[in-house]
């Protein structure tokens, strides 16, 4: 009875510790190897919104730059920085394996946020200041200034690259799918997750923009590195307690040599039994603890890549399993797409919103409000949300539905879609009434600052961060659960990616349709001063933008099939490998 405890005590989802030994369930993961990981990103995300969030202000204040100039710079490094992980997960998927990957990614990170402390420290760094209302009469920095002050935003933007899509994966992998219980905590991990990290998100969009608007530069990014550094030695300190995957090859190689195979054999007729297609034994997959996947009917045309032809090239014929591992990973493709409009979105908050808010009364008595500290109502939002969602919802409506997280996953995504409507809709109808006040008070040529309280904005901040507890925690958990086991870092950096492609699309959009309305001697939707600008016709456009954005993934989602439980295909095995065993044994005996 005790050996078979001891053996059930071992984790069934082919985790092992640091040195490739299989790992015991209870002196390993769970919670509290989640703990230890969860405050690197408290800490991370401190890092990187305290950046992000105030940075179109030092890009206009420090470096004098105009408002679409220094818009697309901000949205182009937070493009570079959700469009590296691709680069990360695939390292960490190929060779490295993820918690490898991650140590050597969060130095290079900690490098980038040093010297980005130092380029806004030192003068010779810097521009000297200038008050003037225009900021194209003020002194430029020089190239040399530029060079290190991007150059150490790009650094750390590598360092994210390995860190952002394995840390919440190497959470996600401390909770065994074949264990009820675990399981179940599992449901709820990415929910605990978005809400943990988020308190990094709010100090960062109160207690550091304030520092670095009143108090200074320096101490508002030395904060934040110094919390880096302590964080990474936590999460060092919690190595013993993790479980680990052993790197299973190049996810990019193994989804070419499908698509490789299967043009190979475009003439190659399929055979009307799944089961004649070629496939390892399950005593192949039982001995390495990787999970089969049986054949299915969609994407019918990669099925060909396991049409049996006797070759040994693995660019010629490929298993059934690696065939729908790739399915997996090219049908989350639309549903990827589906996200851009909404990332663009996203995009607004540290930059437009950002900027309306500095034209706007930020006094609360002798306090003056730091425009870039509104997005801390984002955070709070989506806090209570995230809580609402996974304590009161979730058990509501998983009674009517049977669904353990209450609705699909797709489903809390549409909901996040169609706030994004609202908020565009609702942001474009303030900015008018904006526009409409500093007409009244004769403040359009001047750009001066309207007696108008910045709280006017909070509508647009707080359903932001409602439409994140939806979309964005919907989207991160979708890509991890619907990517196949061996490449779930690369699924993750689909959600990363989207933000990625968002931000890009942002830029395009700002220049392009500030290009595009200043012609025949028009004065444009976007200028310097937003009091001339027309901010409410580009809100109006995003918001039709989302609109057919929404038309588009109700159509992705109608043709979208879930991918089966890994539980579920790892029963079937195991009831494979006994009629194998049984079939061998039987044999065995009538020779005998």
């Amino acid at each position: 009875m005790a050996v078979e405890e001891g053996i059930d005590d071992y984790t069934q989802d082919g985790t092992v510790d640091l040195k490739g030994n299989p790992v015991r369930r209870s002196k390993s993961g769970g919670w509290t190897a989640c703990s230890f990981v969860v405050v690197y990103e408290v800490f991370e995300r401190m890092a990187y919104y305290g950046i992000s969030s105030n940075l179109v202000l030092y890009l206009t204040r420090k470096l004098h730059q105009g408002t679409v100039k220094s818009a697309n710079n901000v949205t182009n490094w937070v493009g570079t920085i959700w469009m590296t992980p691709i680069l990360g997960a695939y390292v960490a998927d190929a060779h490295l394996g993820r918690y490898w990957t991650f140590v050597i990614a969060s130095l290079i990170y900690i490098s980038g946020m040093s010297l980005l402390t130092l380029s806004v420290s030192l003068h010779g760094l810097k521009p000297p200041p200038c008050h003037q209302a225009n900021v194209d009469d003020c002194k430029k920095a020089s190239t040399l200034q530029l060079a290190v002050f991007f150059g150490a935003l790009y650094t750390l933007a590598v360092g994210t690259g390995g860190t952002k899509p394995n840390i919440s994966t190497i959470g996600a992998d401390q909770f065994d799918d074949f264990h009820p219980k675990e399981k179940a905590h599992k449901l709820s991990f990415f929910n605990w997750w978005m809400f943990s990290i988020f308190f990094g998100t709010l100090f960062a969009n109160t207690v550091l923009v304030y520092i670095q608007d009143n108090v200074g530069w320096t101490l508002g990014y030395g904060l934040p590195t110094l919390g880096l550094v302590i964080s990474v030695l936590i999460f060092l300190a919690g190595t013993p307690f993790y479980r680990h995957r052993v790197p299973a090859g190049s996810p990019f190689t193994r989804m070419a040599m499908v698509i490789v195979a299967a043009i190979r054999k475009w003439k190659v007729p399929l055979p009307t039994d799944p089961k004649e297609l070629y496939e390892f034994d399950p005593e192949e997959y039982g001995r390495k603890g990787k999970f089969r996947i049986d054949s299915t009917p969609s994407l019918r045309f990669l099925n060909k890549a396991a049409v049996k032809t006797g070759s040994p090239d693995p660019w010629m014929q490929c298993s059934v399993t690696q065939v729908e591992e790739t399915k997996q990973m090219l049908r989350m493709i639309p549903i990827l797409i589906a996200t851009f409009v909404p990332s663009t979105m996203i995009a607004q908050i540290s930059t437009l919103f950002v900027k309306q808010g500095t034209t706007l009364d930020r006094h609360m008595g002798s306090f003056e409000i730091p425009p870039a500290s509104l997005a801390g109502f984002v955070t709070i939002s989506m806090l209570i949300c995230v809580v609402l969602y996974d304590r009161i919802l979730v058990p509501i409506v998983k009674k009517w539905s049977k669904n353990p997280r209450g609705i699909t996953l797709l489903q809390r995504m549409g909901i996040g879609l169609v706030i994004h409507i609202i908020i565009m809709i609702i942001a474009s109808v303030i900015e008018r009434h904006r526009l409409n006040v500093a007409r009244e008070h004769g403040l359009v040529e001047n750009g001066g600052q309207l007696p108008l309280t910045i709280f006017i904005l909070l509508p647009q901040f707080v359903l932001m961060g409602t439409a994140d507890a939806f979309l964005e925690v919907a989207k991160i958990e979708f890509f991890y659960d619907q990517a196949p086991e061996s490449m779930k870092s690369l699924g993750t950096s689909y959600s990363t990616t989207s933000l990625g492609i968002g931000n890009f699309l942002s830029s395009f959009l700002l220049s392009t349709v500030s290009h595009i309305t200043r012609k025949h001697g028009h004065q444009g939707w976007i200028l310097n001063n937003l009091n001339k600008s027309h901010l409410d016709y580009y809100y109006a456009f995003f918001a039709i933008l989302n609109f057919l954005n929404f038309i588009f993934f109700l159509l992705v989602i109608k043709f979208y099939v879930y991918k089966a439980e890994v539980s579920d295909s790892m029963h079937v095995l195991t009831e494979e490998l006994k009629a194998v065993r049984l079939k061998a044994s039987n044999q065995e005996e009538s020779r005998e």
